[in-house]
């Protein structure tokens, strides 16, 4: 997947947004990036507890996995403790703050910002 996503870059640092994600979101779909992830849900930031119960019962059935979320900063401290108290030694939990540019979780983030951005653009 991640030579398919080598060309995206932050929504918020391009001029031409609307035409970027039009770009985007075909590419997504050219090349079926959605099918290298194991589930894709955007909710609305209200409904956390339907949230957090989902990612809970996900990591139960996954064990060795990798879970990328975009949470506000308040989802991400309630998020943070709920994981250590249920599984602190397994789970780590980073903002996309300290990613690593470059690095394939940095990527994949990229992939998960432009999907809301193109949803966003779908509501208005």
């Amino acid at each position: 997947m991640l030579p398919k996503i080598s060309k995206f870059e932050h929504y918020k640092g391009r001029k031409n947004r609307k035409i970027y994600l039009k770009h985007i979101n075909d590419t997504i779909k050219r090349e079926k990036i959605k099918f290298y992830f194991e589930k894709i849900k955007i909710e609305k930031s209200r409904k956390n507890v339907e949230l957090f119960i989902e990612i809970l019962e996900f990591i139960k059935k996954h064990k060795n996995c990798i879970i990328f979320l975009s949470v506000d900063d308040y989802q991400f401290k309630k998020l943070r403790k709920l994981l250590s108290l249920v599984d602190g030694e397994n789970t780590e939990i980073r903002k996309e703050s300290e990613l690593k540019k470059g690095t394939p979780e940095y990527k994949v983030s990229l992939v998960i910002d432009n999907l809301l951005n193109i949803e966003r653009r779908k509501q208005r």
